[in-house]
């Protein structure tokens, strides 16, 4: 049996509107420049430049007005389309918006640039001192092209061979290639085109000086190589026979080599990213002083023309089913104009006064720039001081940059949880992180300390950690065990 029930549902959706205020929140600087740049290209109704904010004051509702069906049976009269919401009394003279101080003897000059060969292209040019016949030199480009950005070639000889004979059409053999891989090895820099890092290192020590050090380094790369990484100075001591100080003399001699050869080549020309900071902190007289980056304001307006074209709408009498369709589309247009203008309002206000809150809760660090003054902060803390949710403070923290006296610094970085110290206070972990990396810098690299002292001695200084906290913030902070960090 059918039964029909009466159901009040209460259900919260967030409107497109605001999905795309948190996309624009979101946003660092230079994304959301890009960002505004194709906005403005969808919307001819979205211009750059001075804002107007001073709209005629007619009177539009008692106009007559013919209602119509569009295509799709809307309806726009009226009270659907307000004529003066869309219309300026902005008559900037041009000769205010335009420069004309340009005389015609003045000279373009054009910033030179400079075009440095790529690194692969250097190598090739290396090879041309060489005498080779056409297929080994084409087996030796073909080389040259397998070598990655650092310098290496990262794929088997069988693979290369097979590669060439494949997509080439160079039939070869792997004595061959391995023939042509001497030829690669006596290129500049030295150390490239070797498959590990012990090849690398043995073709750079065989380019030295020979020595008695640089001997006994070459052997130790050679046949000892993996002693060596682990960092076993005493069993390399008692296996050649020799003293401390020679042993620290021939890894002197290693330490000094390049373990990229291909990062150190000046062509390279890798794309540096630049870090563009959403904020500015200063200390004015004691206080400090928050800005946001003028790149996070720009002037925008409502087209003039668009504006104009819905007067001449309100002015026509008769008024066509082809101008009735036009002022629909004008009126979508600067609709969405208007809104991406007061959307760029709201994201400014939202950084700041989130950065601002932020500023103000580690006050202390940001006078001083002592990282050990950074307090125990989560997004929920700032999220009730500004009175936003925590996802927005989220967005904010998680791709933002702000400049300070002390550096540029990524925003999340100042978040942190809290730990209790032996007078159960609370204390940043960020805190304890920076003291364990005093205490590292500062021990003896000839006998460093093990996770378990550093956790004693951190316990003596009134924060007591487990040694598997020790080993954990240890890691985060991207430092080697005990063993890897010693030192002849």
């Amino acid at each position: 049996m059918l039964k029909q029930f009466l159901n009040l549902k209460l259900s919260q959706k967030l409107s497109p509107q605001q999905i795309q205020l948190m996309k624009l929140i979101q946003l660092p600087t230079q994304a959301f420049e890009q960002r505004l740049l194709e906005e403005m290209n969808e919307n001819p109704a979205l211009e750059a430049g001075k804002e107007e904010d001073d709209y005629e004051k007619d009177e539009f509702e008692n106009e007559d007005y013919d209602d119509y069906d569009d295509a799709e049976s809307e309806r726009i009269d009226a009270e659907d389309i307000n004529i003066d919401e869309y219309l300026s009394n902005d008559d900037t003279p041009d000769y205010k918006t335009q420069a004309n101080n340009y005389s015609d003897d003045d000279d373009e000059r054009e910033t030179p640039f400079a075009a440095p060969v790529s690194f692969h292209q250097d190598l090739i040019n290396q090879l041309n001192t060489f005498i080779l016949n056409d297929e080994e030199r084409e087996i030796a480009e073909f080389l040259v092209g397998s070598i990655d950005d650092m310098g290496y070639i990262r794929r088997s000889v069988p693979d290369m061979v097979d590669d060439m004979a494949f997509t080439q059409g160079i039939y070869t053999d792997e004595k061959t290639v391995e023939r042509m891989l001497q030829v690669i090895h006596e290129l500049e820099p030295s150390g490239v085109g070797a498959r590990d890092l012990q090849e690398c290192l043995l073709l750079q020590l065989k380019h030295k000086t020979p020595t008695e050090y640089v001997e006994l380094a070459t052997d130790i790369i050679e046949n000892q190589f993996d002693a060596f990484t682990k960092k076993h100075y005493d069993k390399l001591i008692q296996k050649y026979n020799v003293s401390n100080e020679q042993l620290k003399k021939a890894i002197n001699e290693i330490e000094k080599l390049n373990p990229k050869p291909g990062g150190s080549f000046t062509g390279n020309n890798k794309v540096t990213e630049n870090v563009v900071p959403d904020f500015a902190i200063r200390i004015v007289d004691g206080e400090l002083e928050l800005t946001l980056n003028g790149r996070n304001a720009p002037s925008l307006h409502v087209s003039k023309d668009y504006q104009e074209m819905m007067q001449t709408y309100k002015s026509s009498r008769d008024k066509s089913a082809q101008q009735k369709d036009a002022v629909q589309f004008i009126k979508q247009k600067l609709d969405s104009a208007k809104w991406f203008i007061d959307a760029i309002r709201q994201r400014q206000e939202t950084l700041y006064v989130t950065m601002n809150a932020i500023m103000h809760y580690q006050s202390d660090y940001f006078l001083e720039g002592d990282e050990t003054k950074l307090k125990p902060m989560i997004l929920k803390d700032i999220a009730d001081m500004v009175g936003l949710d925590i996802s927005t403070i989220s967005r904010v923290a998680n791709s933002k940059y702000v400049e300070t006296p002390y550096g540029t610094k990524l925003i999340k970085e100042f978040f942190s949880e809290a730990m209790k110290n032996d007078q159960g206070e609370d204390v940043s972990t960020l805190e304890i992180k920076k003291i364990l990396q005093n205490i590292i810098e500062e021990e003896d690299k000839k006998k460093p300390l093990p996770d378990d002292q550093l956790a004693e001695i951190l316990k003596e200084k009134g924060y007591p950690i487990a040694r598997r906290t020790i080993a954990k913030y240890r890691e985060q902070l991207d430092i080697p065990v005990a063993r890897m960090r010693k030192k002849m």
